[in-house]
């Protein structure tokens, strides 16, 4: 008997966070993965098969597509830089190479294409009315990939602010903690007011347990639900558990960032998205149960655990479960 050919997938943006995850997650489950960077990396997912190209290159990306049975598009201009220019050319060349080659489209989204103060509770259906620059390009970019189906089939997966092993960019290791400083302090975004939070392993877990399944939908929108820290003190409960200690929590200084907007990017950018801190919304994962029974869910403890190792940001003394339960 023929032994049958392994399933391949092509990951764009596989040296980022998210992107680097759903690789590994795809090789475990069996497939295949190819990466495309427009520098090859020395150190990244094991087990790629690494094209040089640039995913703003009709040409590199539907090169690098050839015989992909799945696009990842997880990519994101170097740096963010123009992010708002280039994002929608990106997301049409993988439109066009999906069509070249009948591979179905893969997309970490994102909860900016809805309005945080009046979406308790994000489902499937819920209508998209984004407040901010970044949410209006979200929205568009889920409309292309909609209009193409059923041609191109697409999965979305959405999810809330990430933490884990390889989270780059993340609100989690850029504010909350410190990377690569023992835990000392902690600067809470949402001090009091909850939010929703996605271990990047389990997600791209999540993604990898889908594309397993013969029966998704053309077009297959979807939400994560992960962990919806409705009292906003989950996160910085168990932080102080691990560290052992009672930590103090800083508040994140919004006022600074709202006087900062007018003239620096990083301010401007971090102001658009400040009511997704002040009001928190769950993602309503019931169709993901419905396809996979449950979702994927490490114990938060030791998801923030393993994160902190990563980040070389545990303390020295923090106390093991075996230690605390002692």
């Amino acid at each position: 008997m023929t032994p049958t050919p392994p399933r391949t997938a092509l990951v764009l943006g596989a040296t980022g966070g998210i992107g680097g995850a759903i690789a590994l997650a795809l090789r475990r489950h069996g497939w295949e993965v190819h990466g495309m960077a427009r520098r090859l990396p020395e150190t990244g997912p094991a087990g790629l098969h690494w094209h040089r190209g640039d995913a703003l290159s009709p040409g590199d990306v539907r090169a690098a597509a050839e015989g992909a049975d799945v696009i990842v598009h997880a990519v994101n201009p170097p740096g963010y830089r123009d992010w708002d220019r280039l994002v929608l050319p990106m997301l049409d060349n993988t439109l066009q190479a999906a069509r070249g080659t009948g591979a179905r489209i893969v997309l970490p989204g994102t909860i900016y294409n809805y309005d945080p103060a009046g979406t308790p509770v994000l489902r499937d259906t819920t209508p998209q009315h984004p407040r901010s620059r970044k949410g209006a390009i979200r929205v568009e970019m889920e409309r292309r990939l909609e209009a193409a189906a059923p041609e191109v089939r697409t999965l979305i997966l959405r999810a809330g602010d990430f933490f884990g092993p390889g989270a780059r960019s993340s609100w989690f290791g850029q504010a909350m903690v410190a990377p690569g400083k023992p835990l000392r302090r902690i600067v809470d975004p949402a001090v009091g007011a909850g939010h929703s939070w996605a271990y990047l392993p389990d997600l791209a877990e999540t993604f990898a347990r889908l594309l397993d399944l013969p029966g998704l939908r053309p077009f297959e929108r979807l939400q994560f639900e992960g962990l919806h820290d409705d009292t906003g003190r989950v996160m910085t409960d168990a932080l102080r558990r691990i560290a052992g200690r009672d930590l103090p929590v800083w508040r994140f200084p919004w006022w600074l960032i709202a006087a900062l907007a007018p003239v620096a990017r990083f301010p401007r950018e971090a102001a658009e998205i400040a009511p997704f801190w002040r009001h928190p919304m769950r993602l309503d994962n019931t169709r993901l149960r419905a396809l996979l029974g449950e979702e994927p869910r490490t114990a938060t403890d030791t998801a923030l655990r393993r994160t902190l190792e990563a980040m070389g940001s545990l303390p020295a003394d923090a106390a093991t479960p075996a230690q605390r339960a002692a």
